[in-house]
């Protein structure tokens, strides 16, 4: 078995073991067309077959060829999905002057605000798609794209999110478009964040995973100024990796000492 298999198999098993022990049995994702999304939703279409709701969540800055990058998938693997625009919502906000940053960061959190509500309906939990990468960078909303209850791919850079789409048979259409959280008109990830993942996972997996020092990233020949991003970018957003915290007055407080019997397995 390769390797991407087992983490496959692996990843699947996850879902179904997390899902089960709320009590619930069905999960919903928002499918955007890109990467990410798509290699989720395949996961959890193993996991769940009928019981996963794909959710397009399409605005007026939304590009054609993410929509139909997202009815190639649904189609290919049969899956469940409805459309619920924002375009609406992001008209009666009134986004007119706003900057391209403001714009993004709410229609992410509109999508999510979707989300939650179909989370309800259908008695669900949202799946996240932000994978490691993203989540060390900071790179994503906060109670938008970065919020889930379950996530399967955040511990898997971005780099390896491809090598696993491959595996799992993610169309070609969808592993070899430039990433892109399609916020706005030609919105590029890496034209972002200024380099390609394959630069940033290499330095952010020097630096956390083999606990590399600076200078030693910069020895392998890593340039000192992406080097000094990737790592002041880990610090920077280390709030965005944590929940709210709450000032300690008791005994047992939450996200201090309290632990939910579901958190140690029972």
């Amino acid at each position: 078995m390769s390797r991407y298999a087992g983490i496959r198999d692996y990843l699947v098993a996850f879902l179904k073991d997390e899902v089960e022990k709320t009590g619930l049995k069905n999960v919903v994702i928002g499918l955007s067309g890109g990467l990410d999304s798509a290699v989720v939703a395949v996961l959890a279409h193993k996991a769940f077959g009928e019981r996963l709701l794909c959710i397009k969540m399409p605005s007026q800055f939304s590009s054609q060829s993410s929509l139909d990058d997202a009815d190639e998938l649904i189609q290919k693997f049969g899956l469940r999905s409805e459309t619920r625009a924002i375009s609406k919502l992001l008209d009666a906000y009134d986004v007119k002057g706003m900057s391209a940053l403001r714009v993004g960061n709410l229609s992410s959190r509109f999508r999510m605000v979707n989300l939650y509500d179909v989370s309800a309906r259908e008695s669900a939990l949202v799946l996240g798609t932000s994978n490691k990468s993203e989540l060390m960078l900071g790179y994503g909303t906060l109670y938008g794209d970065l919020a889930s209850a379950l996530n399967p791919i955040g511990d898997l850079y971005k780099t390896e999110v491809f090598d696993l789409a491959k595996e799992i048979g993610v169309p070609d259409s969808i592993i070899n478009k430039a990433p892109s959280a399609d916020l706005w008109e030609g919105q590029s990830d890496e034209n972002e964040l200024g380099y390609t993942y394959v630069e940033l996972d290499g330095v952010l997996k020097r630096y956390v995973e083999q606990r590399a020092c600076k200078d030693e990233i910069i020895q392998d020949g890593y340039s000192k100024v992406l080097v000094d991003m990737v790592v002041n970018k880990i610090y920077f957003n280390q709030f965005k990796r944590r929940m709210p915290l709450i000032a300690k007055l008791t005994s047992r407080s939450i996200n201090h000492d309290f632990n939910y019997p579901r958190d140690i397995g029972l």
